[in-house]
């Protein structure tokens, strides 16, 4: 069976950032697992309602599993609290993924949604730490593989190991 990915809307190339613009990394590998009907393109944000384009949003001195908990915010540069349409966005990324059937996701970093490596600190001054977004962390709780749009290769070599592993067990 084919590995199904949810990847973010905007590493396909769809203008739906903050600042709406797209993230594209459309290479060989992407085109061919879209053309095999593998990918779930999925933007968070968008499916919760949120504006293209909006006020860019951090998490505030903590990740995404604290935020999903309850215990930590998600703000806007001029200090609105968007914690509620960040937590939505993430419970429909995990709706999507597993509706789409999907065993891993491909998620743009930085983001307070899809980054799975890094995100910004919360000052609005371009600073990055290590650390998860809403989505990325909603999604690993489930299962669900994560990957950054930095980690391509990993999650080439990733896919190729799971359906070896499949090919494997079922001869």
């Amino acid at each position: 069976m084919k590995t199904k990915i949810l990847v973010s809307a905007c590493l396909m190339g769809h203008q739906v950032r903050y600042n709406a613009s797209a993230k594209a990394q459309l290479n060989a590998q992407l085109r061919r697992w879209r053309e095999e009907d593998r990918l779930v393109v999925h933007c968070p944000e968008l499916a919760a309602g949120l504006p293209v384009p909006r006020l860019p949003a951090e998490i505030s001195d903590a990740n995404g599993d604290e935020v999903m908990a309850g215990k930590a915010r998600i703000l806007e540069s001029d200090g609105s609290d968007v914690t509620a349409h960040y937590q939505l966005a993430a419970w429909l990324a995990l709706r999507a993924a597993l509706d789409g059937g999907c065993r891993a996701a491909l998620l743009t970093d930085g983001s307070p949604t899809c980054g799975s490596q890094v995100i910004y600190d919360g000052s609005f001054s371009g600073q990055r730490r290590a650390g998860m977004g809403v989505a990325a962390a909603l999604l690993r709780e489930h299962g669900i593989e994560v990957f950054s749009d930095m980690q391509l290769p990993a999650l080439i070599a990733w896919v190729e190991e799971q359906e070896n592993d499949s090919v494997q067990t079922s001869l």
